[in-house]
């Protein structure tokens, strides 16, 4: 007689279930609305999100660029969303926190930008007075579009 090995479901059939399953069957979605200018989970938000100031040339993609402040474990975060599209060929001002933001030194991170000769990244650096400034552009290796999400940097 002959036993046939138990069959267990592949990866990509979990997967498939899992992307399929109705959103009331695994809970409420994640992202379903946007964080409260409260303390939630561990986190609070000490200034809402509130749009920048975008300088001349700097046009907003589809998520509207906005920055905010939230406390985690008593420190705080500047953080930013959003992306925009550009024609930056140096060192080249994207534009302005509000001036709600104080920031008490400048601050800077590393966004992803448009991918071109294997650069795909550069420095976004937020001054005193909250100018938003982008580095890394150059005349042969243009800047023509920032993704702003991956910035979050420690204000004290």
């Amino acid at each position: 007689m002959r036993v046939s090995p138990q069959r267990t479901p592949s990866r990509r059939a979990l997967l498939t279930a899992a992307v399929t399953a109705p959103a009331a069957a695994v809970g409420a979605p994640l992202l379903a609305t946007p964080a409260a200018a409260a303390t939630t989970g561990g986190v609070e938000v000490v200034h809402d999100w509130t749009a920048l100031v975008l300088a001349s040339g700097v046009t907003a993609s589809a998520d509207a660029p906005a920055a905010r402040v939230v406390r985690i474990a008593g420190t705080d975060f500047l953080q930013l969303r959003g992306g925009v599209n550009c024609a930056f060929t140096g060192d080249a001002v994207l534009g302005t926190v509000p001036a709600s933001l104080a920031v008490p030194k400048t601050t800077r991170a590393v966004c992803p930008r448009n991918n071109k000769a294997g650069v795909n990244a550069c420095r976004v650096e937020i001054s005193t007075a909250g100018r938003v400034t982008v580095f890394g552009g150059t005349a042969a290796n243009g800047i023509t579009w920032i993704a702003l999400d991956s910035f979050s940097a420690v204000l004290a």
